[in-house]
């Protein structure tokens, strides 16, 4: 009897540790294959904190315009960044780091779809660079040339197919082996590598 406790804790030991490595290896959820598995996706987080005070005043529409932040705004907590404040920090070199995509880089298998959301007050852009550099604001740019995947800012249609607006998502999919650089073409501090596997 003793030896048949053993040898079943061991087979349990055995599938418990082959399902871990399953599960680190991002293979499909049942672990069996089925074409009815659901694809794997990858989540992605653009985050800000704009103010939209001094941001929707910079456009003219205090009670509307292109900042949106609900979620800290408000509370008095003082974690909002006005628009002084974000472009004096990008041309200083030191940009806001509440700005950001997170996770910064991501390791997925091929075939993983990259889901981002913004969950920031601001529109962002995910747009694949071959190189980080510039966005379509020079003045959050702190010196450097716009790369020309962000050219002509939301009148290039490349550019504005990778727009996020706040509160929505966008998904990055059939990435090819190998490393993938992306950037917000506004915020271009904002940027993570994902390498495909």
């Amino acid at each position: 009897m003793r030896n048949a406790t053993v040898l079943t804790l061991l087979a349990g030991s055995v599938i418990l540790v082959g399902t871990t490595h399953a599960i680190a290896d991002d293979q499909p959820r049942f672990g069996f294959g089925f074409h009815d598995d659901p694809p794997a996706v990858a989540q992605v987080v653009a985050l800000d904190e704009c103010d939209p005070v001094t941001f929707n005043a910079a456009v003219g529409e205090e009670g509307g315009g292109f900042c949106h932040n609900v979620t800290l705004y408000g509370l008095g907590l003082g974690f909002e960044t006005t628009l002084d404040e974000l472009v004096n920090a990008a041309n200083s070199g030191t940009p806001d780091p509440g700005w950001d995509f997170e996770p910064d880089k991501l390791t997925i298998q091929k075939g993983t779809t990259v889901s981002v959301v913004d969950q920031g007050g601001e529109p962002h852009t995910f747009t694949e660079v071959a190189h980080f550099g510039g966005g379509f604001v020079p003045a959050l740019n702190h010196g450097q040339p716009t790369v020309p995947e962000c050219a002509g800012g939301f009148s290039n249609v490349a550019v504005a197919r990778t727009r996020i607006l706040q509160g929505s998502h966008l998904d990055a999919t059939n990435l090819s082996k190998g490393k993938h650089l992306f950037q917000c073409c506004i915020h271009p501090w904002m940027h993570m590598e994902v390498l495909v596997k």
